[in-house]
């Protein structure tokens, strides 16, 4: 008797699992591989908002350590019954917000990803704010390129050591490209006789974005590196050595391949930035 109530109990629990499974939409887990498809626009869209979930930034020392272990089990084949995909792609989500992949260190909460909305939003609300002053202006600029600066670092390439001088070089030509385009600009506006007072103040608020994108890219300031291409030169050599480019062990690539590897970084990362600061230029609106 007993042993047909174990028997009952365990078909019970398998077929409550097989049903959890087939009651959620989660594809088969992959470990180290998006949950969805990169092939199409919404697929993409998908896995970008995951990224950027803000809702991982609650999570708790507990639950961390237990999507990583959860993670642990499965690639050792130890992942006890029961457990759905649906908690595997949870689990790898939490790990991939919270720790670095490189170093499996927690990554400073406004400087995850995940926060880069939620702390970010401020600073460009500050530095949309109306009849700034000098002072206001400089700080507003002198905070988002530390801010961009941070989260660049934070979430660095952490396989090949680069020395500190190559960030402090990129965050000071950061600061320095954007407050003084900033600045220079607003000068230039108020000498400006020809503007109505009405153009003026719609000049002014488009100021923003200029400085922001020249701290961002560089590409206004050709004496100094600016913040993306010098807080990820190390990154990127690591992209031109042909060392890293996949943590799954890839081989080394040829040159050509290492030119297409280094602008494909760069295209992302600007990408990137440029989502941020389009707000700045949507919001004048």
């Amino acid at each position: 008797m007993a042993d047909t109530a174990t028997t009952a109990s365990a078909a019970a629990a398998a077929a409550a699992a097989s049903a959890a499974n087939a009651s959620t939409d989660a594809p088969p887990f992959q470990l180290g591989k998006p949950r969805f498809q990169q092939t199409s626009f919404y697929g993409r869209f998908r896995h970008f908002l995951d990224i950027i979930d803000p809702r991982t930034l609650f999570v708790t020392e507990r639950r961390l350590r237990e999507a990583v272990q959860l993670l642990e089990d499965y690639k050792h084949g130890t992942l006890r019954p029961g457990v759905t995909n649906e908690q595997l792609w949870s689990a790898q989500k939490i790990k991939q917000a919270i720790l670095h992949p490189d170093t499996n260190e927690k990554i400073f909460m406004p400087f995850r990803m995940s926060g880069y909305i939620p702390f970010g939003t401020p600073i460009v609300v500050g530095l949309l704010l109306p009849n700034q002053t000098l002072a206001s202006t400089v700080f507003w600029q002198w905070l988002n390129q530390s801010h961009n600066a941070c989260v660049n670092y934070a979430n660095r390439n952490a396989t090949k050591p680069s020395p500190a001088s190559k960030f402090i070089q990129g965050y000071l030509g950061a600061v320095i490209s954007a407050v003084s385009i900033a600045v220079g600009l607003n000068v230039l506006v108020q000498k400006a006789n020809k503007f109505t007072p009405a153009t003026r103040l719609l000049v002014q608020r488009f100021v923003p974005f200029p400085a922001v994108a020249g701290g961002v890219s560089g590409l206004l300031t050709p004496l100094i590196y600016a913040s993306v291409p010098v807080l990820v030169q190390g990154s990127l050599s690591v992209y031109v050595s042909g060392v890293g480019l996949s943590r799954s062990g890839m081989k080394d690539l040829g040159g050509f391949e290492r030119n297409i590897a280094e602008l494909k970084v760069l295209e992302e990362i600007m990408e990137m930035k440029s989502l941020k600061q389009a707000g700045i230029l949507i919001a004048q609106w």
